[in-house]
């Protein structure tokens, strides 16, 4: 028997532990898991020379833009961002131009996405203008819906709690997650009008009204909806140690909740936003050491369930403003993810058990992504190789996203994605992206 590919001479990250093995890959999907001897015959061999192979990561919170906003990020520029940072599989945000809300819009991304994508792309829907449309969107492929409760983006009226709550009970009943950007509308509105009349404009200012309260109060209020129906409640970048308990809280009482974190959230505080300016303006906001801290503990203890770039590009023009208004929130962070968590696991900070749950298996559970999450015989070859001797600095120059700016510009990691595979094609090796456009799957849910 012949196959595909064979990786040999490889430390490999397998659900039972780090096994030094190869791996043989046929039709895209992990065939066996052995030592070299008992590995197949392969039309292709190559020898991974005692590198780490760790299961290429999963990130449920990407915003790929494209469409009337190609200038700050494409397809093709995000996933292979996505796939220089050992990213295999990006589930992409509905907040585009024009707004992803109906199987129309759906169809219409993915068709692009199809063409141009180097790793595999899932996607979020906003509500549509009619809830009878959710089961259409779903079938198209939609493997959650997203909420933003600080503005309206889609159909639904987030400051109508009996519509949010046919939302939410209509959406359970197609078995989908509705992932929550947590920020209570009203509050962040009250603030910035204060904030605004008294002519204020700088970075404290839009701390005071991005407050951890306007995130606790967005949570709290959607599990009080959410306790009506069965609907999987998942809380985009929980950034506020008492957003965190509340979360927490609800998952301890049998809620169908799960939450997620980002590398910015988890390693800068509001010292850094100050230092750092604009550039590391996002939302919600970098936070105050506690928050920092009690998030770190969480991560660091298995009680976060996913961590996720949330790589939201923008030009360098448009991060740059006189007033705090005017700046668009959202750093880039596909390519400085997995670097940043390795060398937290290097330093001894971070256990690779949980970095790999957080980054890989989880989402694979929370969105029902099958076959994937994991290096196990039968999953998909979704895999990267990581090299924890490489030490360099972040250079935001040399991005493959558009956007040429981070809060982590020159920030010394150890700990480098070498190669990417996805469904057993080599896309990335040595920064270089090798694959043609379109070598990435469309996924579509499958409840």
């Amino acid at each position: 028997m012949s196959v595909d590919l064979v990786l040999h001479n490889a430390k490999i990250y397998t659900p039972k532990g780090i096994v030094h093995a190869g791996l043989a890959v046929d039709e895209g999907k992990i065939l066996k898991i052995a030592k070299k001897t008992n590995l197949p015959h392969a039309s292709k061999r190559l020898d991974i020379k005692g590198k780490i192979m760790l299961p290429g990561l999963i990130d449920p919170h990407v915003h790929l833009r494209d469409q009337q906003l190609a200038y700050k990020e494409d397809f093709l520029s995000g996933t292979s961002a996505a796939a220089a940072g050992g990213v295999t599989l990006t589930i992409d945000m509905p907040n585009n131009k024009p707004v992803t809300m109906s199987a129309k819009s759906l169809k219409e991304r993915m068709k692009l996405a199809e063409t141009r994508a180097v790793v595999n792309v899932a996607f979020h829907s906003a509500f549509p203008e009619s809830l009878e449309e959710i089961p259409q969107i779903v079938k198209q492929g939609a493997v959650a819906f997203k909420l933003y409760l600080s503005q309206k983006v889609g159909g639904t009226e987030i400051e109508d709690d009996d519509a949010l709550s046919r939302t939410f009970s209509k959406t359970s009943k197609m078995k989908v997650p509705v992932s929550v950007h947590a920020e209570h509308k009203k509050t962040l509105e009250a603030v910035k009008k204060k904030m605004q009349q008294t002519g204020r404009r700088d970075i404290e200012a839009y701390l005071r009204v991005h407050s951890p309260d306007a995130e606790l109060k967005a949570i709290q209020h959607t599990i009080r909806l959410a306790k009506k129906t069965s609907v999987h409640i998942h809380f985009c970048h929980v950034s506020s140690a008492e957003g965190l308990k509340a979360v927490l809280t609800a998952k301890n009482t049998g809620l169908p909740v799960s939450l997620e974190a980002t590398p910015h959230n988890l390693l800068l505080s509001s010292k850094h936003l100050k230092r750092y300016k604009t550039i590391a303006l996002t939302d919600p906001p970098l936070r105050a050491e506690e928050d920092v801290e009690a998030l770190w503990n969480a991560f660091r203890h298995g009680l976060i369930d996913a961590l996720a770039s949330d790589h939201a590009p923008h030009t360098v023009e448009e991060k740059e403003a006189e007033s705090v208004w005017d700046v668009r929130a959202g750093i880039p962070g596909l390519e400085t993810m997995l670097p940043l968590l390795l060398t937290q696991v290097d330093k001894g900070k971070l256990a690779m058990r949980n970095l790999i749950r957080a980054t890989s298996k989880r989402p694979a559970e929370i969105f029902r992504l099958r076959d994937r999450g994991s290096l196990a015989e039968g999953y998909w070859a979704d895999l990267v190789v990581v090299d924890m001797k490489r030490e360099y600095r972040i250079d935001s120059s040399k991005f493959h996203s558009k956007a040429k700016y981070s809060p982590f510009d020159g920030w010394r990691v150890r700990g480098k994605p070498t190669k990417t595979f996805v469904n057993g094609q080599l896309i990335m090796d040595d920064e270089e992206i090798v694959a043609n456009p379109g070598a990435g799957q469309i996924l579509r849910w499958k409840g």
